[in-house]
């Protein structure tokens, strides 16, 4: 009994700060939001939006762009109830697809190479303003700590 109730109040304040706190997204040279294609941060994807669709530049582990060649990108949108496969579109540095309706999840599953194993990467294209920074909530800069931005821009 004692272990249930453990686990249930864990699973709450897990589930209360996943929702609350929305800091901690990390920004890449372009100002896109930062997923992850590898186990050990050796590439990565920024995503930014552009003209009504995504933009996925791919990057080296030092942020500077990686020349496709044998890369590939599969993604989905929707709803959980409805999912979609996107059509995406490979370039010299990336690859562009629809972007998803606001509030809607984007999961992505990258590939180096024909033989590797897929990395999935998944991130809520959350359009709203956030308050603290004002810039939308998918890209906001603000850090895991949200009242000390917001008491810092009121001068507090």
């Amino acid at each position: 009994m004692k272990t249930t109730l453990a686990t249930l109040a864990l699973t709450f304040m897990l589930t209360a700060s996943f929702a609350l706190g929305h800091g901690g997204v990390e920004l890449g040279p372009q100002g896109g939001r930062i997923l992850e294609f590898s186990k050990n941060e050796s590439m990565h994807g920024e995503v930014t939006v552009k003209d009504g669709k995504f933009h996925i530049a791919v990057l080296d582990k030092d942020m500077k762009p990686v020349a496709l060649a044998d890369q590939s990108l599969t993604a989905t949108g929707g709803t959980r109830q409805k999912p979609e496969k996107l059509t995406v579109e490979k370039t010299d540095t990336g690859f562009v697809l629809p972007a998803v309706e606001p509030g809607q999840w984007l999961i992505v599953q990258f590939k180096e190479n024909a033989k590797a194993k897929a990395i999935t990467a998944r991130m809520e294209y959350d359009t709203s303003t956030c308050e603290a920074c004002d810039a939308a909530e998918w890209v906001c800069k603000c850090t895991q700590n949200k009242e000390k931005t917001k008491d810092a821009k009121a001068g507090k």
